[in-house]
């Protein structure tokens, strides 16, 4: 098995010891960087979908996402330094009102296992921060995430504020335990994740098309 492969493997067992480690032994003999960021998202491709297929729950894949952010954090500063940048942007963040990030983080830390530049802002967050947030970073994809029923109207003031500032070009996914498809279509967003293996898959479909 060549390193590239232990790494992935190493991401997919959750081993961040491991996963650093080799992206270490890796990135000290000059491999090439894409190789390393490949290896990274295939694990978590492989994650997401025994995710989506009840092979593996919640805590499995954060421990795996982990590993990820421990390799990705070495690697990192050596994609920046190579002019080496994401195709896509995604700003995320939890809802005003509501204080709940685990649904979210997990989120984060796929669409950064994807590829996906990832600007977390964090929990409480209100319709104006979304807004700056979109001003600032142009993102592909704004991610709304809520677990309690009295934040859900929040999403709706959100997707109003970015429509009424002009920003139409990002597109807005949806998710958290109480979300449905259909509140999704009822208050205008782009998509619906309900979970955060499907995040990945639905925000790929979104800049895809």
């Amino acid at each position: 098995m060549s390193e590239l492969e232990q790494l992935t493997e190493a991401i997919r067992k959750g081993d961040r010891k491991q996963a650093g480690q080799l992206t270490e032994t890796l990135l000290d003999a000059e491999t090439d960087l894409e190789q390393v960021l490949g290896a990274m998202v295939t694990a978590m491709d492989d994650i997401g979908a025994k995710f989506q297929r009840n092979e593996i729950f919640v805590p499995e894949m954060l421990i795996a996402a982990r590993a990820m952010s421990e390799a990705m954090n070495l690697l990192e500063p050596r994609l920046i330094a190579a002019g080496i940048k994401p195709k896509y942007t995604a700003v995320i963040g939890t809802v005003q009102g509501d204080l709940h990030d685990i649904g979210k983080n997990l989120v984060a830390m796929m669409w950064k296992g994807a590829g996906f530049k990832v600007v977390d802002l964090g929990t409480n967050v209100t319709p104006a921060k979304f807004v700056e947030a979109a001003r600032e970073h142009t993102p592909h994809v704004i991610g709304l995430s809520a677990l309690l029923t009295t934040t859900m109207p929040a999403m709706k003031s959100i997707i109003t504020a970015l429509r009424e500032a002009g920003l139409n070009g990002s597109k807005v996914v949806i998710g958290g335990a109480p979300i449905t498809q259909s509140y999704a279509d009822e208050i205008g967003a782009d998509a619906y994740a309900s979970d955060a293996g499907s995040a990945v898959d639905v925000v790929r479909q979104l800049v895809a098309a």
